[in-house]
């Protein structure tokens, strides 16, 4: 049994893995570098260790990470998402030092990593994927002809990509003439190859993933669908589960899928299976992330599943604690991803001192976040600072309890992102459940809306309101 958690990461993963060791009794140890000594993770973890001044350098050193698992008596480590999570060498040098990695094996994010070889196991499975080139594109020449044969529009994409990055879409040659060296500056700057490969362009698709779980028995068990259309630029903002956009048949069809995936590539612990689902209701494999995700909060809700605890007793080498047919979905749930970004100004990220920070509460409410008042949001990281996550019974009712958490929620100090979620809340559209994942392009209002006050009379009232209370 495991008895002490490296947590190899930060923010409001790091802190969502710790609350996981402590309902299980278990001890967590968080690493943190000279710009993060006073993260929440660093404050919540039962030990922390500093990993040197490097902001980022720091949490991608995988020999010192697993050296100081060691040295410190864990006997695992969980990389939580981004940095090295999805990072083989990591699970390499864990086995090796005798330290369980709380994910899959070091072959399977190997195989599911590579973009080409992913889809050569989907082929193989009978998974339908994206028309698209065989394997990495060898040169320019040989893109454009098989652009020619497919048609336009097409993608081209980073062979060891993920996160959005690494990828341009082409609607004609010279857009594909100019994307080409980019893209492979791209790739060889963020995954170090700079492998290409291309495929068939799914305008406006839907975009469909499938949490998946299995352990070392061989039992593999799916949590359902998120849709997670809502984008801007590859990168995921809003979040919902189960998708309203989906029938019943159309669920179990993907589900399915996404688990004989899962046995396709010998998969073991957390995962997900993303999937493009076009116009036309066709479903085509994307690719396979191999970590926990940033939006696992909201299949936890709609399950009662703590997929974090989960993970850690797959680790141990138990079996899943259900079946497939215990594994039933109730209600519907959102997620925000509060950036520090300002959405009138392009996204600009914003940093700097938290003033003030309230976090909203009431029924049918989860706030993930690793702020606090007085928290120097730092420059280093990526720009998320808190998820908010509702609940309710029907879409209707998730939708008018985002709106009511939003407006609860107060981060001064910092832009965020919350204005742009209450825009798409009041979206006509996205009420409905129609949404792909050109919803932000097809809808520029959202972003050009202006700052809503409140009315004069009931700006009048409030002003009385405060003048009453306070006796002045």
């Amino acid at each position: 049994m495991i008895k002490k958690i490296l947590v190899a990461n930060r923010g409001e993963i790091a802190v969502r893995i710790v609350r996981a060791c402590g309902e299980m009794g278990i001890k967590s140890a968080a690493i943190y570098t000279d710009a993060d000594r006073h993260a929440l993770h660093v404050k919540k973890a039962d030990e922390a260790y500093n990993v040197g001044p490097d902001p980022v350098g720091g949490y991608l050193n995988a020999h010192r990470i697993v050296n100081l698992a060691v040295a410190t008596g864990c006997d695992a480590l969980h990389p939580g998402y981004g940095f090295l999570s999805e990072n083989p060498q990591l699970a390499e040098v864990c086995a090796r030092r005798g330290i369980i990695f709380i994910g899959p094996s070091a072959q399977a994010i190997k195989s599911m990593g590579d973009k080409v070889e992913a889809r050569t196991t989907m082929m193989k499975a009978g998974i339908p994927v994206v028309p698209g080139s065989d394997g990495s594109l060898k040169d320019l020449k040989e893109a454009v002809k098989l652009a020619q044969k497919i048609g336009y529009p097409v993608m081209l994409k980073a062979t060891s990509g993920g996160g959005g990055r690494g990828i341009r879409r082409c609607n004609s040659e010279d857009e594909l003439r100019r994307a080409y060296e980019r893209v492979v500056s791209e790739a060889t700057k963020a995954f170090g190859r700079a492998d290409v490969f291309m495929e068939k362009a799914v305008v406006n698709p839907r975009h469909i993933e499938v949490q998946i779980l299995g352990d070392r028995q061989g039992n593999v068990v799916h949590l359902f669908e998120r849709d997670c259309s809502i984008q801007r630029r590859h990168q995921k903002l809003v979040e919902v589960a189960p998708s309203p956009q989906l029938s019943e048949e159309q669920r179990q069809y993907v589900c399915g899928l996404a688990v004989r995936a899962a046995r396709a590539a010998n998969y073991e612990n957390a995962g997900t299976v993303e999937f493009l689902f076009d116009q036309e209701g066709n479903f085509y494999f994307m690719e396979m992330n191999t970590r926990l995700q940033v939006e696992h909060t909201i299949t936890e809700q709609i399950t009662g599943i703590d997929i974090v605890q989960e993970q850690i007793r797959i680790a141990e080498g138990q079996p899943l604690s259900f079946r497939q047919e215990d594994v039933q979905r109730r209600g519907y749930a959102i997620q925000f991803r509060i950036n520090a970004e300002d959405p009138k100004n392009d996204f600009l990220p914003s940093y700097g001192r938290i003033t003030r920070y309230y976090s909203p509460g009431g029924p049918g409410v989860r706030t993930d976040a690793a702020i606090y008042t007085g928290y120097d949001f730092p420059p280093h990281y990526d720009s998320m600072c808190a998820k908010l996550i509702v609940w309710a019974l029907t879409w209707e009712k998730a939708i008018a309890r985002g709106r009511r958490a939003l407006l609860d929620m107060g981060v001064h100090g910092i832009k965020t992102t919350k204005p742009f979620h209450l825009e798409i809340l009041r979206n006509p559209d996205f009420q409905q459940g129609r949404f792909d994942t050109g919803f932000i392009e097809q809808h520029p209002e959202l972003i050009n809306y202006s700052v809503r006050r409140p009315p004069a009379d009931l700006a009048v009232a409030i002003s009385a309101a405060i003048v009453a209370h306070h006796g002045l």
